[in-house]
């Protein structure tokens, strides 16, 4: 065997273990690229799914400050019901 055939041997498996290189290389940049779009298709997701929880969130304030005030207002007109009965019972036990 010559020292060229040598050279040319070892070039040549240089350049297939190069090329493997590339290959995955090429593998792991479309992966990347795949993921990256399936992280951005779940970022918007996401952010539709907060958004929907936020004005969730916003209603349900919303409806707990009316039930509190309606909560309030029955407490007032329970609370002179009972002064009106109150009256009514002392009156009778003062006749």
């Amino acid at each position: 065997m010559s020292v060229k055939t040598i050279e040319s041997e070892i070039s040549a498996a240089e350049f297939h273990a190069l090329e493997e290189k590339v290959y995955r290389t090429i593998e792991m940049l479309k992966a990347a690229r795949e993921a990256k779009a399936t992280a951005e298709r779940d970022t918007v997701r996401l952010r539709e799914q907060l958004e929907e929880r936020e004005d969730e969130v916003e209603r349900m304030r919303s409806e707990m400050v009316a039930f509190r005030k309606e909560r309030e207002d029955v407490r007032t007109r329970v609370e002179k019901m009972l002064q009106q009965i109150e009256s009514l019972t002392a009156a009778e036990s003062q006749a």
